[in-house]
């Protein structure tokens, strides 16, 4: 179980810190139906992504993702995170290039626009959207998954990591909630705050999130082929 979730916490860690879900969800606090939409979208977060990499898992198990040699994942399994290895380089490289540059002002989806006439069904669907259809965060959520599966022999170890997974992921969608809901009156001034630096620095904080990640899966896979 503790090798199913110290895999699962890098992914985890890379979801949690997306910017454009923070941005949308602070965006919806501020409209009239914020409370219901934050609600909402907390929700569809939650249950997409439990539902994603459960189906993951899954697969992963079914697929003989443990070899059973003393805990061993299945050698297919390696080959999947050099694939996701270069996935993320790859889109670190292309997070890099296409930041602001000084002076430029950051260019956020058209979408939000239109979020002050979202209703909570449309915020549970945009969640879902962006929890794992969206390519960014589905790599991760199937990095997630292959490393359970393979990580973990039985059942309730990977439960736990996958329980984990969705815990540690959702914080970027339930602690901006958090704050609106307990904040205060310093609550407002807080989550724009937030809106504006990450809005600023997404490129440079997902080039930064893709290398890392990329770098530890690289590694991980080189081991597991040469072991």
């Amino acid at each position: 179980m503790g090798d199913a979730i110290g895999q699962v916490l890098s992914p985890a860690i890379g979801v949690a810190i997306s910017p454009i879900p923070l941005i949308a969800v602070i965006l919806m606090l501020a409209t009239p139906k914020g409370r219901a939409n934050g609600l909402a979208f907390a929700a569809g977060w939650i249950v997409a992504l439990t539902a994603g990499v459960t189906l993951l898992v899954a697969v992963g198990a079914g697929g003989g993702a443990d070899d059973g040699e003393g805990g061993r994942s299945a050698e297919w399994t390696y080959w999947m995170k050099l694939g996701i290895a270069v996935l993320f380089l790859f889109l670190a490289v292309k997070q890099w290039l296409g930041r602001p540059k000084a002076g430029e002002e950051p260019q956020l989806p058209s979408w939000m626009r239109t979020i002050d006439r979202f209703t909570p069904a449309k915020s549970a669907g945009l969640a879902f959207v962006l929890a794992v259809v969206n390519p960014k965060n589905l790599a991760l959520v199937v990095a997630a998954g292959v490393s359970i599966a393979g990580a973990a022999t039985d059942t309730g170890a990977r439960i736990a990591a996958a329980a984990v997974f969705v815990a540690v992921a959702s914080l970027c969608t339930v602690v901006p909630l958090g704050v609106y809901l307990f904040g205060g009156v310093k609550a407002a001034q807080t989550l724009d705050g937030w809106k504006a630096w990450m809005a600023r620095h997404n490129g440079a904080i997902m080039a930064v999130l893709f290398l890392v990640l990329g770098v530890k899966s690289l590694g991980d896979a080189i081991s597991g082929l040469t072991a």
